[in-house]
C-alpha cells in the first residue's frame, strides 16, 4: 500500500496539521504514473524566497515547473518600506542572475563594500581589538548586497508570470504522493504529475514530516528585533557587526530613498525578555536603545518603517532527500542569523539543484539526490556548527572569553592569509 498525505501548505516557516491516510486496494495506485508523460519536470511546494527563485531558475533552464504556495503573492510584496531587508553573498547572487530577477529588481541593491567586527557592552564604546574586512583586499565585487524585502519579492512575482514554463497556483491547497515511479500532486480539482517535488515549505516543513526524516532543533534562548534606521551621515557600504553580552547587534547599509536619503537596516540579538522589553518601547524609547549599541559614527537616527521581532532558534535535518523528494533552504536547515547566511544558504541549495537538474534524464533519479546531498549537507552543517559557536563564544560577558575572543578578532586582523579566508567565506565562495 501507499501512503498519501493531505495539508495546506505554506511559504514561510508556520507549522500546519498533517494527515496521513493509507491506501486501501479501491484507491488509485501510485504506481501507475510509470506509465505516463509527466506533465511537469518539478514540482515545488512554497514559493517563498528561495522556492520562488529556483523556480524562475528552473524556468529560465527549459524545465517545466509546478509551484504551489497556500498564500497569494501580491500580498507578500508590501509595497510600501516595512525596514525588512535581506544580505545576499556574491555567491549565492547567481542564482538571482540566473533565474533573471537580479535585473529585475524594482529598488537597486546597496553594496557591502567593508565589514567591522567589533565587540563591547551596551553604551560602552567598542574594544579597541578589531577586525576589519575590505572587499577591494580579495577583488573587484562587493562582499554581497543589502536587497529590500519587498523588492526581491516583486522581481520574483513578475517572473513567476511572466515564465512560460511555470505553472502558479497560489493560493492553494495540494495533495502530494510519491513512489519510486513518480509525483503526483492534486490541486483542487486539478491532478499534476512530475518526476521531482522540491520541499520549500519553511521549517515546519509538511514534506519533510511526511517523508519521516527526523530533525534536530536549537534553542538559543534569543530573539531579534529588526527594523531600518534612517541616519545623518552615509554609511559608505560599510557593514557592522557588533558583539554584546545578549547577541549581537548587525548594521546594514542600504540604498537610500527620496525620504530617507541615508539608510541601514539593524538586527538587534538579545535574549527573550530583553527583546521583548524593547519591542514594547514607543519610539521615544527604542531609539535611544539603538544608539546606545550603534554608536555615533551615523549620526543623529531616526526609524523608517515598522519594527520586526522574531524568535531565534537553528536546526538541521538528518538528510535532504526521500524518494523523489529534495529538502532545500529553511526545510532542510536554519541556522543563527549571526553571520547572516541563512537565506544564503537556501539559494547556494538551489544553485546545486538547477545545476545537477540541468541534463538529468531523471530529475527524481536516486543518484541525482545523493549527489545534492553531499553538496550541501556538509557545506551547510559547517556553517551551522561555526555560527552556533561565534554565538556561543561572543554572546556571554565571562571577562576571560571576552579576553579571549578580543585577542582572536586582533590576531585575524593580523593573518592576512585567514583574514583572507573569511571574507572569501562571507562572500559565498
Amino acid at each position: 500500500m501507499q501512503s498519501v498525505a493531505s495539508w495546506p501548505f505554506y511559504g514561510n516557516t508556520r507549522r500546519a496539521g498533517l494527515e496521513t491516510v493509507e491506501m486501501g486496494c479501491a484507491a488509485p495506485k501510485l504506481r501507475h504514473i510509470c506509465a505516463m508523460t509527466f506533465s511537469h519536470d518539478i514540482a515545488i511546494i512554497g514559493a517563498g524566497p528561495v522556492g520562488g527563485a529556483l523556480a524562475c531558475a528552473l524556468a529560465a533552464q527549459g524545465k517545466k515547473v509546478l509551484l504551489v504556495d497556500r498564500a497569494a503573492l501580491p500580498p507578500m510584496e508590501h509595497p510600501d518600506f516595512d525596514g525588512r531587508a535581506y544580505a545576499i553573498a556574491a555567491g549565492s547572487r547567481r542564482l538571482l542572475d540566473m533565474a533573471g530577477l537580479w535585473e529585475a529588481l524594482p529598488f537597486a541593491p546597496c553594496p557591502i563594500e567593508k565589514i567591522d567586527v567589533t565587540d563591547g557592552k551596551v553604551g560602552r564604546p567598542a574594544s579597541k581589538l578589531q577586525l576589519h574586512f575590505d572587499s577591494g583586499d580579495v577583488g573587484d565585487g562587493a562582499f554581497g548586497w543589502i536587497i529590500e524585502a519587498r523588492s526581491l519579492r516583486v522581481a520574483i512575482n513578475q517572473r513567476l508570470h511572466e515564465a512560460p514554463g511555470v505553472t502558479l497556483r497560489a493560493p492553494a491547497e495540494a495533495t502530494v504522493s510519491r513512489d519510486a515511479h513518480g509525483v503526483r500532486i492534486t490541486v483542487g480539482a486539478e491532478v499534476f504529475t512530475a518526476g521531482l517535488v522540491v520541499a520549500a515549505d519553511g521549517r515546519g516543513s509538511q514534506l519533510r514530516g511526511q517523508a519521516g526524516i527526523v530533525v534536530t532543533r536549537l534553542n538559543y534562548g534569543q530573539s531579534a528585533v529588526v527594523c531600518a534606521i534612517a541616519h545623518e551621515k552615509p554609511h559608505k557600504g560599510v557593514a557592522l557587526e557588533h558583539f554584546l553580552p545578549g547577541g549581537p547587534f548587525a548594521q546594514l547599509p542600504m540604498t537610500g530613498t527620496l525620504a530617507h536619503p541615508h539608510l541601514s537596516a539593524i538586527v538587534f540579538t538579545d535574549r527573550h525578555e530583553t527583546v521583548k522589553r524593547l519591542a514594547a518601547m514607543d519610539d521615544a524609547r527604542f531609539l535611544p536603545e539603538v544608539r546606545k549599541r550603534l554608536g555615533e559614527h551615523l549620526g543623529e537616527v531616526t526609524l523608517a518603517g515598522r519594527r520586526w521581532t522574531y524568535p531565534l532558534s537553528a536546526m538541521y535535518a538528518a538528510r535532504y532527500y526521500d524518494t523523489r523528494l529534495a529538502l532545500i533552504g529553511d526545510a532542510a536547515h536554519g541556522i543563527h542569523p549571526i553571520a547572516g547566511q541563512g537565506l544564503n544558504l537556501g539559494l547556494l541549495d538551489a544553485i546545486a539543484l538547477v545545476e545537477l537538474l540541468a541534463g538529468a534524464a531523471d530529475c527524481g533519479a536516486p543518484e541525482l539526490l545523493a549527489a545534492y546531498q553531499a553538496a550541501r549537507r556538509p557545506a551547510n552543517m559547517l556553517m551551522l556548527v561555526a555560527t552556533d559557536a561565534l554565538d556561543r563564544l561572543f554572546s556571554t560577558n565571562n571577562p576571560l572569553l571576552r579576553l579571549a575572543r578580543d585577542a582572536g578578532l586582533a590576531a585575524v586582523e593580523r593573518m592576512p592569509r585567514l583574514k583572507r579566508r573569511f571574507m572569501l567565506t562571507a562572500m559565498g565562495r
